[in-house]
């Protein structure tokens, strides 16, 4: 090739790069130009003093509304550092050592770099992938993206649209220290779509859908259960005080639901009577959700609790006992039918079953899969983590056999 062209060509690339990165950078450019340009104009005194004002005006908001500050200036700055810093300089290496890129005449094709958001402990990183390519591709990598760019864990989400992907890159564990327990919200803040129960691993509110659905809770000894059942009902308190949610608790193994006995004896009903009382409670339960599906048959298709048909969470602490480990044969087939019929009929009249069981196995609960909400905590084998929430969940980051049995760890 003659030497002209080979300047010529490097030329363009350099012009290239240049109008690449001014682009990029478009924010950052323009502000150290106009910083420059009145430098020169002016005098050093007048951008020095302009800083100063500015920084002044942030600091003053950080501190009167540090919310907004953290949410518009502090973690997009952060993103964008990560972005440059972390992900955009080992990007082409890290893809290429974990074999998520593709060679065609010599040509290497690698996935594009969307865009990084920052969170108090993990990023969120969208990707768009090489056209052909799935999820699946990168999930089977994880770890090698996790190790390469430095973080503790990869999860692979669905993107905004086809082609696209999020890769959520766990910095540290935000769960490392217990939660002390929530404040009890106001009654209007309560949404049964989005019941906020505790902290997401990203440091946002953890909301547990109740209405139009059913909840299953499974955890070896020790997990965690009863505290997603009592962060439940304590977010619930301000609707049960305004008449407007009942609990009805079944507490098998009477040591866990017992201490809110009076409260949902006022506001629902509990029984823990190993001679039939807790089917017999399952049973009126199922009758009156049919007396109120045929009340609201052909007049309403969305339920609205109200006093006179409040919303009812039918809790179960130990729901193994009940459909397995029940010495009386007749009081387990009539305990799983009384469960099968709100499971599977409940939802649209306003009865939501939470069910909290320990071992994971269809034979000890086959109704499983009428829950379509399932919780996974610290489980004992890997595969009872596909057991409770279905196949390949484990290989798509829901690691629940790795959670520590030590408190003091995290969980």
């Amino acid at each position: 090739m003659p030497e002209g062209l080979v300047l010529l060509v490097n030329l363009v690339r350099g012009l290239v790069g240049a109008v690449v990165f001014l682009v990029r950078n478009i924010v950052p450019v323009s502000l150290l130009g106009g910083l420059a340009w009145l430098g020169v104009r002016y005098g050093w005194r007048v951008p020095v003093l302009l800083l100063v004002l500015v920084g002044i005006g942030v600091g003053g908001w950080a501190a009167l509304d540090r919310p907004s500050f953290v949410r518009y200036v502090a973690r997009p700055a952060l993103a964008r550092w990560r972005l440059v810093r972390v992900y955009r300089r080992d990007w082409q290496a890290v893809l290429i050592t974990a074999g998520l890129t593709r060679t065609h005449k010599g040509r290497v094709y690698l996935p594009t770099l969307v865009r990084v958001r920052c969170g108090p402990t993990s990023d969120r990183v969208l990707v768009a992938m090489l056209k052909g390519q799935a999820p699946d591709a990168w999930e089977r990598v994880s770890a090698n993206l996790a190790h390469g760019f430095g973080a503790s864990l990869v999860r692979v989400r669905e993107g905004d649209r086809p082609g696209r992907i999020w890769l959520e890159f766990v910095r540290r564990d935000a769960l490392a220290v217990p939660l002390p327990a929530l404040p009890i919200p106001a009654a209007a803040d309560v949404d049964l779509s989005g019941v906020v129960v505790g902290r997401q691993e990203d440091g946002s509110p953890w909301r547990l859908r109740l209405l139009g659905t059913h909840v299953l809770i499974a955890g070896a000894t020790g997990a965690g259960k009863g505290a997603v059942i009592w962060s439940l009902v304590r977010a619930l308190l301000p609707l049960m005080l305004a008449g407007l949610v009942e609990v009805w608790a079944v507490d098998p193994k009477r040591m866990e639901l017992s201490f809110g006995r009076p409260l949902f004896e006022r506001y629902g009903r509990y029984s823990d009577g190993p001679k039939g009382g807790m089917v017999e409670l399952l049973e009126s339960a199922a009758e009156n959700m049919n007396a109120r599906a045929e009340q609201f048959a052909g007049v309403t298709r969305s339920f609205r609790p109200s006093r006179e048909h409040p919303f009812r969470v039918v809790v179960v602490d130990e729901l193994a006992f009940l459909t397995a480990y029940c010495p009386e044969r007749d009081l387990r087939k009539r305990a799983e039918s009384a469960i099968a019929v709100l499971t599977s009929q409940g939802r649209s009249v306003g009865y939501c079953v939470i069910g909290a069981q320990q071992d994971a196995r269809k034979e000890v609960n086959n109704l499983r899969n009428l829950f379509p909400t399932r919780l996974a905590l610290r489980l004992d084998e890997s595969e009872q983590v596909d057991m409770v929430l279905g196949d390949g969940s484990r290989d798509r980051g829901a690691l629940a056999d790795q959670i520590s049995a030590v408190p003091e760890i995290g969980a």
